[in-house]
């Protein structure tokens, strides 16, 4: 059956509620400011991710009741997108201790994988990784680190709405090639809500996500994951090479902060990301790069990965191996000058 009218109504509904939250920041001069720590040099309306939330949450539950989506993989996602948005909402309009955060972090992160059924066996490099209490746990960690770094990465204009718009795309098609038609509607309703978004917050950006809708894609992108990896392991190669951009650039940057000794819980500008639109004078060409490498370098390896036989963690390593490259070439991580 024939679904985009869902798929287009959900994109003019996040489009509607950006603009309703976008007067209402302005009329109660919610704005972030900008400091020496931002990447913006006007002050901008924040918390138009709240859209993307709740316009996905509805998409969740129509697809429950349309009978697209089974009642486990809807509770998980459901009950810890509301918990990860909550949180950031929260945060967002006014302070939660950062051990605090962490805490509900890890609480959402359990609820999916209790929900979802933990992570399933996964084949590396020929040898099978079976499940248990271990490999859960490091899954746990993973949904945590995706959310937050997703949180991370949304610091210049339109470049998370960009990243998870072409992730979800991106594994959308590789379903639908794959044989598996179905199960595209969930990320590319999750891609809908984020472009409904993405329309007030391409560069120049006239509001920004916030933590609300920041953590919430976060977590809506590992679980999503996870649940692919239920259909077949090689799905969570795919995501992992989709979500490339995000996750060598965050790594990286926390990594050589973590050597230097950095509090890295503390705001900074040392993304690869933020060095190159420094370097750029502006977002524009940034964001647009992380889209054309989304689309011509990260979808190909996936599509060979998921059609093609390539080994999921050898397509991994093809993937980042010039992500790498592009993450030292633009400092990630490095010292800020003051």
């Amino acid at each position: 059956m024939n679904y985009w009218w869902v798929a287009v109504a959900v994109g003019v509904f996040s489009f509607a509620l950006t603009h309703v939250l976008r007067r209402y920041a302005l009329h109660k001069s919610l704005l972030d400011i900008p400091n020496g720590r931002s990447s913006h040099t006007v002050a901008t309306p924040r918390g138009g991710g709240v859209a993307i939330v709740v316009s996905y949450l509805v998409a969740l539950v129509w697809m429950l009741s349309a009978g697209l989506m089974a009642r486990d993989p809807f509770l998980a996602m459901f009950g810890a997108g509301v918990l990860i948005a909550a949180l950031g909402f929260l945060d967002d309009h006014g302070h939660i201790a950062a051990r605090w955060r962490l805490l509900g972090h890890f609480l959402a992160a359990a609820w999916a994988l209790f929900w979802l059924g933990g992570l399933p066996a996964i084949d590396v490099f020929g040898m099978t990784l079976a499940p248990g209490l271990v490999v859960n746990v490091l899954a746990a960690f993973y949904l945590v680190w995706l959310l937050n770094l997703y949180n991370f990465m949304d610091g210049i204009d339109g470049i998370a709405s960009v990243e998870a718009i072409c992730v979800c795309i991106g594994a959308a098609i590789i379903y639908a090639l794959s044989g598996f038609a179905t199960l595209m509607w969930l990320p590319v309703l999750l891609a809908c809500a984020v472009a409904g978004f993405l329309i007030w917050n391409f560069p120049p950006a006239r509001i920004f996500m916030g933590d609300a809708g920041s953590g919430f894609l976060g977590i809506m992108l590992g679980c999503l994951s996870l649940q692919g990896a239920w259909i077949s392991s090689q799905f969570l190669w795919v995501w992992l090479i989709l979500l490339g951009v995000f996750i060598v650039d965050a790594t990286v940057t926390l990594i050589r902060r973590l050597i230097r000794g950095d509090k890295v819980y503390e705001a900074h500008r040392s993304h690869a990301y933020q060095f190159a639109s420094r370097r750029f004078g502006k977002h524009l060409p940034v964001t647009s790069a992380v889209g054309v490498i989304n689309l011509c370098w990260l979808l190909p390896v996936a599509v060979g990965v998921a059609r093609f036989g390539l080994d999921g963690a050898l397509g991994v390593i093809i993937a980042y191996a010039p992500l790498l490259v592009l993450a030292f070439v633009f400092k990630a991580g490095a010292l800020e000058k003051s």
